[in-house]
């Protein structure tokens, strides 16, 4: 293994040096697994084990054998040279049968060659991105692709993987460097008549960038909804009928039903896929005032879910007085037991239904998917996904705001830490840092 010096000059192994190995399918019996290298040694490490390479970017079968000539297994075999491959490094890829013996086999002749390791998580993403066949955003993409479970969540990972995000934000990088460029001149020559009228030049431009930059953060958190689910309160008295919402939703036994109050007490959750739109659906205790500890404790976290929530469904029995009314800025009423309501009864908002015998379900479950799917921004344009480029985004806008033409060079300075903050986000500069977090939720073998 190689040597580099790290940041306080020591000199530590340089893992990156390695030559890598991963199974990129999943554990478990399979037809087939693939098994994938990156490095300077992949040329070589097929050469043993396949004989004669093919050509590049050509799958060919192959036997594999281990240094005794034991035929370990029969697989198609390809090779992609650097630079022009996904890690942008020598890339292999060896597709065998998929049992554990015949995975676990070559995965000891591969152990035991000099300089070739397995894979750590995220590994060959990270090589890619630090060989600049992709950015930041692009790999959180893939991620995100990888782990989908919805059409919603599928679409927004593969636009930001295509670069969606990246585009917006190295335009705004680039504009800032601009920007920061007029100011420097007028320092670097400020003994020469430049014509340049500072605060003229330089705020137009820097309030519409600012706009952009606060619009982008104020999207109400749709992209990291659509992301990471759009939570879902089931709210109101006991013995309304909640849990058995829930079960239709979910359409199977999640919550226990009884027509005994206080039958829910803990928070029940089941998550749904409500048209691409990934939604965690919690069922809550019944709020009224208790003196069993218990319950009293079930209705305090009913409440602190409900507002916690992007959205809260309101339930109470159709015909009777709306109680316990919550302060909350997204609420959907429903009417249960629509079929034991007094004769002409109608609700004035929200939705009527009955669970036992169906009437007014579709349309309740039909208005919950649009709902969700405006709370996730399905079908917008590209949002913020992660906790990490919102903060980034925040310090970029903190200092915008500190700018000030009469003052050049904090002026200078706070376009840098704008610049950089943005430049974080695609890692652009200061990757170092950031690669770390980035990569820790990569499974092996991506």
């Amino acid at each position: 293994m190689a040597r580099a010096r790290n940041k306080l000059g020591q000199f530590v192994l340089d893992r990156r040096a390695d030559t890598i190995f991963a199974l990129a399918t999943a554990r478990g019996r399979a037809g087939i697994a693939v098994i994938r290298l990156s490095g300077s040694q992949v040329y070589d490490i097929i050469r043993q084990l396949a004989g004669n390479l093919p050509s590049p970017r050509r799958a060919v079968l192959r036997d594999l054998r281990d240094s005794n000539g034991l035929v370990l297994d029969s697989a198609l075999v390809l090779w992609f040279p650097g630079p022009h491959s996904f890690t942008g490094e020598d890339c292999g890829e060896l597709h065998v049968h998929g049992g554990p013996a015949v995975i676990e086999s070559i995965f000891t002749v591969l152990g035991s060659m000099p300089g070739l390791r397995p894979a750590d998580p995220g590994e060959f993403t990270r090589r890619a991105v630090e060989a600049g066949r992709m950015d930041l955003t692009a790999a959180e993409g893939l991620a995100d692709l990888i782990a989908a479970e919805t059409e919603g969540q599928r679409r927004q990972a593969l636009n930001q993987m295509g670069g969606g995000l990246a585009q917006i934000y190295e335009d705004w990088r680039a504009r800032l460097i601009r920007l920061r460029a007029l100011v420097e001149a007028d320092i670097d020559f400020a003994d020469e008549d430049l014509g340049l009228d500072l605060t003229a030049a330089l705020m137009p431009d820097l309030t519409q960038l600012k706009a952009e930059i606060e619009a982008h953060l104020n999207d109400g958190r749709r992209g990291e909804r659509l992301r990471d689910g759009v939570s879902v309160a089931i709210i109101g008295p006991p013995n309304v009928g909640k849990s058995s919402l829930m079960n239709a939703l979910a359409g199977r036994d999640v919550a226990i039903v009884s027509q005994r109050a206080g039958t829910t007490r803990d928070i029940i959750e089941v998550h749904l896929n409500l048209g691409g739109v990934p939604v965690i659906l919690a069922d809550t205790a019944g709020l009224r005032e208790s003196d069993d500890p218990v319950e009293a404790e079930g209705v305090a976290r009913a409440r602190a879910r409900a507002g916690a929530a992007d959205l809260v469904v309101a339930v109470q029995i159709a015909g009777q007085k709306v109680q316990h009314p919550l302060d909350h800025s997204d609420v959907m009423e429903v009417w249960s037991k629509w079929d034991e309501a007094p004769a002409g009864w109608a609700a004035d908002k929200g939705y009527a239904l009955s669970v036992k015998t169906g009437a007014g379900l579709d349309a309740f479950i039909h208005g919950l998917t649009e709902r969700a799917a405006k709370l996730a921004g399905l079908g917008e344009a590209p949002a913020l996904t992660r906790a990490r480029h919102r903060e980034a985004l925040e310090q970029a806008v903190a200092a915008l705001i500190r700018v000030d033409p009469a003052d050049a060079g904090l002026a200078a300075e706070d376009l840098r830490v704008a610049a950089d903050a943005i430049g974080r986000i695609t890692g652009r500069i200061d990757i170092e840092d950031v690669l770390d977090v980035v990569f820790a939720e990569f499974c092996i073998g991506k």
